[in-house]
């Protein structure tokens, strides 16, 4: 009865594994399922670089534009020393301190700054020279304002050189 029930399991095996599988469809193996599955994964590289390309370039147009922002920012303020250095002079006046910041302005910030602006002020105790603007676009969108303010004491008056000497 033993041979009976083997040649019945095996019966059973072989007609289960043959509905499982249709006739005259080869067997496949491991590896060729798997490239099966990679196949319906076409395009999604396509469809990710579509994504990404635009996210990495304003990405890298926005470092732009931080960076223009930054050179714009520091010429105002070494245009606002140099004003500041003719404006507290003694004998000089606010004037002279914006001419000369509108002066290096033209030399250095041509393409950089946009629509600058420059305020001076002269006290006895204080000179303050204050440079404004908009730093150039990159994409056309938007600019940043930039504001750079120099401050230092004024020079006192010479002192009266008729009583001086001996």
């Amino acid at each position: 009865m033993d041979d009976d029930e083997d040649v019945v399991e095996t019966g059973r095996r072989s007609r289960s594994h043959a509905r499982s599988r249709p006739e005259g469809r080869p067997q496949t193996s491991r590896c060729t399922s798997q490239h099966a599955r990679w196949r319906g994964d076409s395009g999604a590289v396509a469809a990710e670089l579509v994504i990404a390309t635009p996210l990495l370039l304003l990405l890298i147009l926005g470092v732009i534009q931080f960076a223009l922002w930054e050179h714009a920012t520091n010429l105002a303020e070494a245009a606002a020393q140099q004003g500041l250095s003719v404006a507290r002079l003694q004998g000089e006046t606010a004037q002279a301190g914006t001419a000369e910041t509108q002066s290096v302005l033209t030399q250095l910030a041509g393409g950089v700054l946009a629509g600058p602006q420059v305020t001076a002020t002269r006290t006895a105790a204080t000179t303050t020279v204050v440079v404004s603007g908009r730093a150039e676009s990159v994409i056309g969108i938007f600019s940043l304002p930039v504001r750079a303010t120099a401050a230092g004491p004024t020079e006192p008056p010479a002192p009266n050189a008729q009583g001086a000497g001996p």
